[in-house]
């Protein structure tokens, strides 16, 4: 299985994208949440100057977020910067859309902002949508503004198989975060292969994991402090999900639960305070505060980390590979250069 990087996007981001590029790694990618981190275009941008080999991805972008034509420029005039190495995710926007107050997009609008992206960005004229209205586009440019000749990869944050099958019918592949369930991935590619077919779509695409990661020492605690500081951030960003979503809460365990209103206390708001974004989401997906690990309950580090010996991290890389998965992709959180190298010693690139 190849393994990738991923960052919150900021200034200064492009030296770490080197070297992950210079430890081996496959991609280096950065979240799309305007609201709580810098611009992912800009960092890939200087990403991309940065480096030569590495594939440069955002995880991902939405319909919500920038028209399409906006989207189409912005990925091939990174396409021009780093020809054939832009991976482009898209998805309904649940976090970006949630951190302004809003809901996320609906499944028909991600289809077809992703429909159009692939088409303007391999040159095609394609229809573009703006409520009642469709007119046909093309990219108009003379010269060297863009690259539409090398191909942009594009993955569908997907988490059930609805979405599955947009990314088949739409012959992409799928990323999902924090989704380690074996039987859950297999279930996608069921789906994917299914609308894939029917849709006659033959290319090969690719599915990526989002994920933490940590190594336990021999008699090290499964649960402690850097363990959490490794894992945190995914395991918050559950919580806030329990928070704005009551059907993902009502699965949750009462330990789980207890956890969500210990956030909510922490945060200063409720579940129905119509501005809980303002203080719900800061410091999302960033490393772990100290006074936030006593949410990180044991449950939660099972659920949403691959923790464990370094034989026990093996065995669950090979089952998710076995179930569809083909790059896993982590977050380091507490001292990114020092993780990277760590994980270029222990995982397959």
């Amino acid at each position: 299985m190849r393994t990738g990087i991923v960052m919150t996007a900021r200034p200064g981001l492009e030296h770490l994208a080197a070297r992950a590029e210079e430890l081996g790694f496959s991609s280096f990618w950065v979240y799309d949440t305007p609201m709580v981190h810098g611009d992912p275009f800009v960092s890939l941008a200087l990403c991309a100057k940065s480096t030569s080999r590495i594939k440069l991805g955002i995880g991902v972008t939405s319909p919500a977020l920038r028209s399409a034509p906006a989207a189409a420029a912005a990925l091939s005039s990174l396409n021009a910067l780093a020809p054939g190495r832009i991976i482009c995710g898209v998805g309904t926007g649940n976090t970006a859309r949630r951190t302004l107050g809003m809901r996320p997009t609906k499944m028909v609008e991600l289809e077809s902002f992703t429909a159009t992206l692939r088409d303007l960005t391999a040159d095609c004229e394609t229809d573009y949508h703006e409520g009642t209205r469709t007119s046909r586009v093309r990219f108009l440019h003379v010269g060297g503004y863009v690259n539409t000749a090398d191909p942009v990869e594009f993955v569908v944050a997907a988490f059930g198989p609805k979405v599955a099958a947009i990314a088949g019918r739409l012959g992409t592949g799928m990323i999902s975060f924090a989704l380690h369930a074996p039987a859950a991935w297999s279930a996608l590619g069921q789906a994917h292969r299914a609308a894939a077919e029917a849709a006659g779509n033959s290319e090969k695409t690719h599915s990526y994991l989002i994920s933490s990661l940590y190594v336990l020492a021999d008699g090290e605690d499964r649960y402690g402090d850097a363990v959490k500081d490794a894992m945190g951030h995914i395991a918050v960003s559950a919580l806030i999900l329990a928070v704005e979503n009551p059907a993902f809460r009502a699965a949750l365990s009462q330990e789980e639960s207890a956890a969500v209103d210990r956030l909510l206390q922490l945060r200063g708001t409720t579940a129905t305070d119509p501005n809980r974004h303002h203080t719900l989401y800061h410091n999302y997906l960033g490393r772990l505060s100290t006074e936030d690990r006593d949410l990180v309950v044991p449950s939660l580090v099972d659920k949403f980390g691959l923790i464990g010996t370094r034989d026990e991290i093996g065995q669950q890389i090979n089952t998710l590979e076995k179930s569809g998965v083909n790059e896993l992709v982590i977050q380091p959180v507490v001292d990114p250069e020092a993780e990277m190298a760590e994980l270029a010693r222990l995982l397959p690139r």
